[in-house]
């Protein structure tokens, strides 16, 4: 079975349909939070997202729009927040209200979480990488830090696929991971898109511009 894993989509459309048109045939996909924030097309990804009835957990941006909050966050992440609120239909807000903090999916072989299994908050960069991490599932999927990395251990994989709306690693292109759960392995994949567009997009939307600046560089 071959499973597409993306996460931190935050709102970047254009991202999110280059990472769903260049990835493999997949048997599934899977989520690992923060669908919505900073980008201009909330309600599309959720829909994205929902209609293709996607396993995924509930991020830290996802939440604050759930709460109608985000006083923790910087003025980029408080105006994505606030723009999500504005923009999503109370159905689309429902699905990410009935989000859960983590998830056992395929036959329980793979956990989802956003930030690490013990807090949902707390960042797992790649030098936190470790088998102790893993309980009873054989794949655990996290996101939260935008920095894309996997590792395998005999006692399992630990992967992150990487942030489609707002990669942090480094490398502007969107990304994305395949895990292939037969061979217990794992492909991390990145992918160009058209980053101009969701500049001009968040410069129209009346978002903070340097959401839009610092996707060319990718931090």
């Amino acid at each position: 079975m071959n499973v597409g894993l993306v996460s931190d989509i935050h709102g970047n459309r254009v991202a999110l349909e280059a990472v769903l048109e260049d990835m493999p045939d997949v048997d599934a996909l899977a989520c690992a939070g923060d669908v919505v924030g900073y980008n201009p097309w909330p309600a599309d990804c959720v829909d994205a997202v929902r209609e293709r009835s996607v396993p995924t957990v509930l991020g830290n941006h996802d939440a604050a729009v759930v709460d109608r909050t985000g006083f923790r966050f910087n003025g980029m992440a408080q105006a994505g927040v606030r723009h999500a609120i504005e923009h999503l239909e109370d159905e689309q807000l429902e699905w990410l209200e009935s989000l859960p903090e983590e998830r056992l999916e395929f036959d329980g072989r793979v956990k989802l979480v956003h930030g690490h299994p013990e807090n949902p908050d707390r960042y797992t960069y790649p030098e936190d990488f470790s088998p102790r991490l893993l309980g009873d599932e054989d794949v655990l999927v996290l996101g939260h830090t935008h920095v894309q990395h996997a590792e395998r251990y005999a006692e399992g994989i630990v992967v992150n696929p990487g942030s489609v709306g707002q990669p942090r690693d480094g490398d502007p292109r969107a990304g994305y991971a395949v895990l292939d759960l037969e061979a217990m392995t794992v492909e991390t994949r990145r992918v160009a898109y058209d980053v101009e567009a969701v500049q001009r997009a968040v410069k129209d939307a009346g978002l903070p511009e340097r959401i839009g600046t610092r996707l060319a560089r990718g931090k």
